[in-house]
């Protein structure tokens, strides 16, 4: 293996290493606070039944852990913000720009700004994370409407199918 292979070249010019990679030498002061975040401890927010989004939000970045339930869909859409999609369990059907795929643990899909893509279930379940860069602020919205009370979440697809 070569050097170049072992010390990736920076966008300076220069090489990257692993001291360099994790400095302790601040170029700046720290902008917030860090903090942990239990993600099984944030109550689901609801866009639709069955699909269930628990964001994390950063100052510059946002990730969001999303349950699709059996026949949950996340219809085709469009926004700003970039996505990665990084699917953690089970498998769901994603359209990327028309490109259709099944993903399934370890899959990734990335979503430039603009591009159409949305995603669904058939007869199993989907865990995937979202990551956005910047937050997704219509999430952020419904997020906090829900948690003032001022919007309902939705109702869950088992209990939609009972009533």
């Amino acid at each position: 293996m070569s050097d170049a292979a072992q010390q990736p070249e920076t966008a300076d010019g220069e090489l990257g290493s692993a001291e360099s990679h994790f400095t302790t030498e601040a170029k700046g002061e720290p902008t917030a606070p860090g903090r942990y975040v239990n993600v099984d401890e944030l109550t689901p927010v609801e866009f639709l039944p069955g699909l269930g989004f628990r964001p994390v939000q950063g100052q510059k970045a946002m990730t969001n852990f999303v349950t699709f339930a059996p026949g949950a869909e996340a219809p085709r859409h469009v926004h700003e913000e970039e996505q990665i999609v990084v699917v953690l369990d089970g498998e769901f059907t994603f359209d990327l720009d028309g490109d259709v795929r099944v993903m399934r643990k370890g899959d990734v899909a990335v979503v430039p700004s603009w591009v159409p893509h949305g995603a669904w279930t058939t007869d199993s379940h989907c865990t995937e994370l979202d990551v956005f860069s910047p937050p997704r602020q219509s999430l952020l919205k419904l997020a906090e409407a829900q948690a003032a009370g001022a919007v309902a979440p939705a109702e869950p697809a088992a209990e939609a199918e009972e009533a």
